[in-house]
Order: C-alpha cells, then structure tokens, then sequence
C-alpha cells in the first residue's frame, strides 16, 4: 500500500494511507475551537474530502482565517442556490456584491409572487433545514455530456454558457442531494457547518448576512449603504444595456467578434459619467474651488482625474492639480506601524499643515512656491519659480486621504467637492458565484507593478493585506461623504488583463503561503476568454495598468 507523509499543523511527520481523505486526518475543531471547514495542503484550499495523495504539509482553517472565511462565504451562496432552487425553482437568483456586512442579492420574482419579505423567509427556513440536515456536499466528476444535461434540468444556463468555449473531457460539479452547482473555490463538506446566517430584505432584493472572520460566532448587524447601492445598480442598468452580465455571455461577445463593439459601449458610459460629474462640479450654485479624490489602491484614481480635467475644460473651468506625495513628511518624521515599519498610508505621512497653508494661499489667489518631493532622496525641495491661480481656477486633489475632513481641515466645506471612486464590478461567473471588488483591483494592481515598478506578483500579494489594512482605516469610513462616486470598473477588463496576470500568478510557487491566493486569483482569470489589449483606447482606465496610455503621468 502506497503512503504519504503530512505534517500536521508543522508537527512531526505522520504516515497515511495514500487517497485518505482531509477530514480522517485534520480535527474536527481548530485550536480556536472553531469547527475546521477546509485546509491548506501545500498552500492550496482544499475541501475536507480531498483524497491526500502527495507528501505536504497540512493547516486546518476555520472562519476565523481569511481562507476558511471565504470558504464559508462560497458555501453560504451554494446553500442560498439550492434552497431556492427547492422553494422557487423558476426564480432567477443573482448574488451581486458586498453591502453592510454581508452580500446583496437580486431576485427576478414571478409576477403572482405576493409577499415578498414571506418569500424569502421561506427561503431562509429552508436554509436552516438543509443545514440541519447535515447533508453531505461531495465533488462529482461528470462527463462533458452528462454536465450539460445535469445544468440544462436544473435550468443554469449562465452556467452552460460558461463551458461553451471550453471542451474538458470531464467537468466537476458540486452535488448535494439532488442539487448541482458548478462552483469555482472549494466548499465545506457538510451543510451542518454553515450554522450562522441570516436573509434580510432590502429593495431591490436582500441581504445575505454571514459572521465577519473576526467575530465568528455571531452574524455580523446590518449597516445600509444606500450611497453605494446606488452606484451598484448604476452599473448593473450598465450591464442589461451592455447584454452582458456574466463572463459567459463576454466570452460569446469576443469569440463572436463583438468585442469592438463592447469596449466602446462600456468606454462611452464611463466617459457619459465623467461629464455628468463635471457638469455637477461646474453648475453647483456656490463654486467648487477644491475636487478632492479618494478611493482605495488601483481604482484608477490617476486617470480619472486627469478625464475629469479635460471635461471641467469643456465646462469653461481652469483645473489645476495638486499631488499629496510632493507633501510627504519623509521618511525621518514619518508614523510607523504596530511592527515598527514605516507607515506610507498614514494620513501623518503628509504634512497637513504646509498643504493647508498653500491651499488657503491658492485659493485666495496668493503666489505659493509648491513643493516637490524627491523620492530619491526622500526629501521635499521648493519650486523656484511661484504659481499664481486666478479666481476661476479649480484645484483637484487625488488621494488615498482626500475626503478625509482632516487633510483640508483649513478649508470651508462649501468650497468643496468630493469624489469617492471604486471599481465595483458588476460581472460575474455566472449568476451564483461573484467577482469580488478586492480582486479586481488587486489584479489591476499586479500587472500595473510588475509593468512600471518592477515588483513581481509575489511583491505584490505580500504587500496587499497591508494595504487592504489602509483602506479600511483611511478611505472606506469617509467614502459616504462624498458628492459623487465613479464606478471605475470596466466589464471587459479582466479578459485583457488575463494573459499579463497569467504569467505572473504561475511564477508564485506551492513553498509560497501566498500560492493559495495565486491559485485562487488564477482560477478567475481562467473563466475569461482573452482579449487582445490592442483594442483597449488609448485614455482608458485601463491603460493606467497595462501600459500604452495616450495621458502622461
């Protein structure tokens, strides 16, 4: 008989039969006390029925990991699909994004469906029966034919349309009683896991709500964000418009060479909102002097605000703009973190006084010799020469602290704009299984390092918790203050980013503990039918990431 050798937990090597699965193996509670979900095999998530065939080392993860925690998010939305699939099998489910502690869902209810609020609660309480059950959910391998027809019964065309350009001897589904699923990360293996949720309406739809990875025990409250809501259904009218909600109907759309077409449809809806905004800016009946801009890593912040200038022309106005780095305090007086490293995104890093004192002098049309900083030798330097701006004159801002009241305590509110800017997707898998925000911009940011600061993807993925970090720190408390947001995210991206972040993500090694986020990010990206990046114009957002950008910055 065959054996491997794991260690378990970094303990001293124990011998198996090969093919034992996880769960023989792991505990059934962590050393937190939480019930294990999945685990880490070589640095790969995999569920608890995975047949150990390999010498590796072994890590249970419950949802107090950031692992198992998206484990049991997935697992909560297989749950959803299948208790609807059982309560209302003609129902068109969509689970959409992340909202107020948990995920918001869309339904396309049957006109005699009366009391909506009752019908979910009939769904929630099937939820809790399934989950009662402790019914098993196992990985089923399928012939090609026999997935089709499996998903064809059950009705999940969004899922077909996914297999349609792919051609795998065999497809793996996931099966739990008579309900199949095409899931793209793994599960838990028994629906007795998933003991805390909660479905909450909310119009359009509701709110599947599910513990937060530092509380476990408990469902996280409900906090509405109406602001982002709104920019959420903004973008999914975007999507019925486009015709393509999935990555499935955006496969179709490039192998049937529409993508010209698709490109310029989503490019023309960014550049239709960047003039409703500039026109906002400009017909304000008390003048903005100030357009601050914030929003977290990679939203495309840069490009944005150099289309925004280019359309506050259009309007008659003078944009002149102000960079935060050139106030940077330096490396001598800069905050440092709970580890001792220096802190770069800490509001501190900026000399908050200096920059009010030029403000107010800008503003109040004062000649101001602006500094300059030198990242070389970590040190501001003074222009020689003065800037004066005249009395029509608007300054823009961009920046991780922007609508932080803080950085421009000095300047009257009224003399003010504020401009929150995400790139929140409204593409996904298919109609069950999302495209995280984090993970788009996270993708943008790998290629735009690997591109134009030489940091490979391993840089970056090790860096990216701190800055995740940062932005809920520094950005996410304030992006309600905003006088308008700009959803930045285009729905034919991540086919052009594809073929750069592919290359890097297969650089990430299985002795890296950031191969399972490599491994994740890399079974996004292989849903897409690539895009040639030569279609993409040449002032897109895009081309902030991918190079080739008509703008200079």
């Amino acid at each position: 008989m065959r054996t491997v050798r794991v260690t378990l937990n970094g303990s001293e090597p124990l011998t198996f039969p090969a093919n034992k699965p996880i769960a023989d193996i792991v505990p059934e509670r962590g050393t937190n006390g939480l019930p294990v979900l999945a685990a880490l095999l070589n640095n790969e998530v995999v569920p608890l029925t995975y047949p150990i065939n390999i010498n590796g080392d072994l890590i249970p993860l419950t949802i107090a990991d950031t692992h198992g925690w998206r484990v049991y998010r997935w697992s909560l939305t297989f749950l959803l699909g299948m208790a609807f699939h059982d309560v209302f099998p003609t129902t068109l489910l969509r689970v959409r994004h992340p909202i107020g502690g948990g995920l918001f869902c869309s339904i396309e209810w049957p006109a005699d469906i009366g009391d909506i609020a009752e019908a979910i609660a009939r769904v929630e309480e099937r939820m809790r029966e399934i989950a009662a059950a402790d019914l098993p959910i196992e990985c089923v391998p399928l012939s090609y034919q026999e997935a089709i027809d499996g998903l064809t019964d059950s009705g999940q065309y969004d899922q077909l349309h996914l297999l349609k350009y792919r051609n795998p001897p065999r497809v793996m589904l996931m099966q739990c009683g008579n309900y199949l699923d095409m899931r793209h990360e793994p599960l838990v293996h028994r629906t007795g896991l998933l003991d805390h949720f909660a479905l909450t309406p909310y119009a359009p739809g509701f709110v599947l709500r599910l513990p937060a990875q530092e509380q476990p025990g408990e469902v996280a409250p409900f906090d509405p964000e109406p602001h982002l809501i709104r920019v959420y259904q903004e973008h999914i009218e975007w999507g019925r418009i486009l015709g393509i909600t999935t990555v499935g109907q955006l496969n179709a759309a490039i192998a049937e060479r529409r993508a010209d077409d698709v490109i310029g449809t989503v490019e023309a809806l960014h550049n239709k909102k960047l003039a409703t905004i500039a026109d906002q800016i400009a017909n304000r009946e008390t003048p903005a002097r100030l357009v601050l801009i914030a929003g977290p890593s990679s939203s495309g912040k840069t490009t944005f605000t150099k289309r925004l200038m280019t359309h506050l022309r259009v309007n008659g106005m003078r944009p002149f703009m102000l960079s935060t780095d050139d106030y940077f305090v330096g490396d001598d007086e800069n905050p440092r973190d709970e580890h001792g490293n220096l802190d770069y995104e800490h509001l501190h890093a900026v000399d908050l006084p200096r920059l009010n004192q030029d403000l107010a002098a800008l503003l109040a049309c004062h000649p101001v010799h602006l500094p300059r900083f030198n990242f070389k030798t970590k040190s501001r330097e003074e222009s020689p020469a003065p800037v004066l701006l005249a009395p029509d004159h608007v300054i823009l801002i961009e920046g991780i602290h922007a609508l932080n009241p803080e950085l421009t305590a000095q300047i009257p509110r009224e003399m003010k704009f504020l401009i929150y800017i995400s790139a929140l997707t409204q593409l996904a898998i298919d109609h069950n299984s999302r495209i995280s925000t984090t993970d788009n911009r996270l993708l943008r940011r790998m290629v735009r390092d690997d591109q134009f600061r030489h940091h490979r993807a391993l840089q970056t993925l090790r860096r990216w918790p701190s800055v995740r970090r940062g932005e809920e720190r520094w950005i996410f408390p304030f992006q309600h203050l905003a006088d308008a947001v700009f959803n930045s995210s285009l729905d034919y991206e991540l086919a052009v980013i594809k073929p750069f972040a592919t290359t890097l993500l297969n650089e990430i090694k299985p002795t890296e503990p950031e191969y399972a986020e490599a491994r994740r990010l890399s079974g996004i990206l292989h849903n897409f039918v690539a895009m040639t990046p030569q279609q993409v114009p040449g002032d897109s957002i895009l081309r902030e990431y991918i190079g080739g950008s008509l703008l200079t910055y």
